[in-house]
């Protein structure tokens, strides 16, 4: 049975770490709502982006001279993954649910007998994932969240690099996988194809706008032409969407952590609860057997 003293030195272990939790979930807090500001001033221009890319593609002919970006490279043996994690832990399932999808797409895909590369932006991916595929992460980005403000031009290494081994011909299909933020309380593992472009999901969107729509469909006349306009901004879309992509999960990471922070001080206080009701017991047994034997002694006298 423990000692007063041991139950003394937990409930200060014990005590410590719930200030040192109760202080992580108020520093999560503060950075969730400047990460949450940047994730939405983001959002609507990289929605409108992919919307509009769509409403181009929908009007050209995909040829043998079309952009590859948007064509494809007639095969897709080889399937790139981005996958987007944290740097840091202590986010509850954050980076373990998204791990987990990354996963089963890596299985679905080698079932397919395709082959598997990776690129890790965090480090939390990049350490679990590397005992498992081990040369097949091509390369890893870290420490792109840990300042104020996420800037572009930290992402623009990642696209950069992505649209360098595309241009080698060193896979086929890219996809992007991330948490994507609904809300504090929720973070959605999300799969979203970069390479080549998939207009299907925006052209579904647009056509849903345009059957509400009052006014009647019209058609848009280009200048200059579709080719030239997709060919310049299909890279531009990829580094948007993985800006985009940084972005929900920069905020999704501190949301994650704010709200694990918060479980780990409440279960810290129940601990406490239950530690202080052991010692309370422990220390007056320890009082009624003291009792006991000066009774027992004196009577012996």
């Amino acid at each position: 049975m423990p000692s007063l003293r041991d139950y003394r030195d937990r409930i200060t272990s014990v005590k410590s770490t719930r200030k040192i939790t109760s202080a992580m979930k108020m520093v999560a807090a503060s950075k969730l709502r400047r990460a949450q500001e940047q994730a939405e001033e983001a959002q609507p221009y990289a929605n409108a982006m992919a919307e509009m890319m769509a409403r181009v593609a929908a009007n050209v002919v995909i040829t043998q001279a079309s952009s590859p970006l948007l064509a494809g490279t007639g095969s897709d043996n080889r399937h790139l993954l981005i996958i987007m994690t944290s740097d840091r832990g202590l986010c509850g399932g954050f980076n373990a649910n998204l791990v987990k999808t990354a996963r089963a797409k890596i299985s679905e895909l080698k079932g397919a007998g395709k082959e598997v590369f990776v690129v890790c932006v965090g480090r939390k991916g990049r350490d679990v994932l590397k005992r498992e595929l081990g040369g097949n992460i091509w390369e890893s980005f870290t420490d792109m969240v840990g300042k104020k403000r996420v800037e572009y031009a930290q992402v623009a290494k990642v696209s950069e690099y992505v649209l360098e081994r595309f241009e080698a011909g060193d896979f086929d299909v890219c996809t992007l996988i991330y948490n994507e933020f609904k809300s504090v309380l929720s973070q959605t593992p999300t799969v979203q194809q970069l390479i080549p472009f998939s207009a299907d999901d925006a052209q579904q969107d647009n056509k849903a706008e345009e059957k509400t729509s009052a006014e009647p469909y019209s058609p848009y006349d280009f200048e200059p032409t579709e080719e030239e306009i997709l060919t310049e901004l299909l890279p531009r879309n990829i580094g948007v969407q993985i800006f985009r992509a940084l972005l929900d999960s920069a905020a999704g990471e501190q949301a994650a952590r704010m709200t694990a922070m918060d479980n780990a001080t409440r279960n810290a206080g129940e601990m406490i609860n239950d530690l202080t009701l052991q010692y309370n017991r422990a220390r007056q047994a320890a009082i009624t057997k003291e009792l006991i034997e000066i009774i027992s002694g004196a009577e012996a006298v």
